[in-house]
């Protein structure tokens, strides 16, 4: 150990001294460990803690020109879909040496651009999920840094797609199954591109399957817009409701149960992502179970992958993963109603 005590006067070509190895070597190391042995490393790390090495971090990102920092936008912290991806990507940009930034967009294209440019500067790359942008300013934005999109499909653009639109086939069907022919499909953002994409599922299952889908909306994808979408369910005479997300169906299951609407008996109700708490509803809420953590860990990969291969011919792998979901059937879902229109509220 140093006599001196003073840890800011040990130099990495110190440590490179001690282990009989290349300054390039030591910094590997200790940046992408992935890049050397487990034995290199292990040597590495000891050396640095006898001598009492601590990196710069200030330092080693001007001459290296990286932070070893990434960031993820999402548009809504509090909403508990994005609680897995939050610890998806930590996770994963932890295990790669990265430091981990977390951005809340608050639904909003314009301070989600701003949030974009800002943090571009200080960090080397970008997940994104479930942008509010068009896909010009996406594609444009990953010219300028690299950048990986989840929930979003661009062309020349990373992206990881949760499938909910296939999974929205499946709740559809079981409805149809469950003698429900007409349907409401309660709609998130109009400038969410998973909206779209399940609602153009939804028309052309529908259609195949003989039932009648129709499109309300849009409302804001929290559990307080729950009751205007509830009423509004009401107001077109359905018997089955799919709401854009879990937070949406759980507030219009409180509205139901306020007017005197029983579910599954009068509604059949079918949430999406299964986000904790969906099983704790009245009733348990049948919707569509999501690799949510799972799509943040393969995002952040996708990343590394690219700010790895960055300056070489190596093709970067997986430009595009798709996950698959499936429907959780739970008690919020039921035969269709023998006289659904002689609800007691009805007017």
């Amino acid at each position: 150990m140093r006599q001196d005590g003073d840890a800011s006067k040990v130099t990495i070509s110190d440590v490179a001294k001690s282990v009989g190895v290349a300054t390039s070597t030591v910094s590997r190391a200790l940046t992408q460990p992935g890049r050397v042995s487990e034995s290199m490393k292990a040597r590495v790390v000891a050396a640095a803690a006898e001598l009492g090495y601590r990196p710069n971090p200030q330092a080693r990102s001007l001459t290296s020109g990286r932070t070893h920092s990434i960031a993820l936008l999402v548009p809504d912290v509090t909403n508990p879909f994005y609680f897995g991806l939050i610890r998806g990507t930590q996770a994963q940009a932890k295990a790669h040496g990265y430091r981990h930034i977390l951005v809340d967009t608050e639904e909003s294209a314009e301070v989600e651009a701003t949030a974009l440019l800002e943090v571009s500067a200080s960090v080397d790359g970008v997940v994104i999920a479930a942008s509010r942008l068009s896909d010009s300013a996406l594609a444009a934005a990953a010219k300028q840094t690299p950048l990986v999109v989840i929930n979003r499909e661009i062309d020349q653009v990373p992206c990881v797609i949760i499938d909910t639109a296939t999974g929205m086939i499946q709740a559809l069907d079981h409805l149809a199954s469950l003698g429900h022919s007409e349907i409401a499909y309660l709609s998130g953002p109009a400038s969410s591109w998973s909206n779209r994409k399940r609602w153009r599922a939804l028309q052309q299952a529908a259609r195949s399957l003989g039932v009648t889908c129709h499109q309300v909306g849009p409302f804001a994808p929290t559990m307080q817009s729950g009751a205007a979408a509830a009423d509004a369910a009401v107001r077109y005479g359905v018997t089955a409701c799919l709401f854009f997300n879990d937070l949406l169906a759980i507030g219009a299951l409180k509205r139901f149960a306020e007017r005197g609407i029983r579910v599954p008996q009068d509604m059949s109700v079918v949430g999406c992502d299964d986000i904790f708490g969906a099983d704790f509803c009245n009733p348990p809420l049948t919707t569509l179970t999501a690799p949510i953590e799972q799509a943040g860990r393969v995002a952040t990969d996708m990343l590394v992958s690219a700010l790895h291969n960055s300056n070489t011919a190596v093709p970067v792998p997986r430009q595009r993963e798709k996950l698959p979901t499936h429907l959780t059937i739970r008690s919020s879902t039921g035969d269709r109603p023998a006289a659904s229109g002689k609800r007691a509220d009805s007017e």
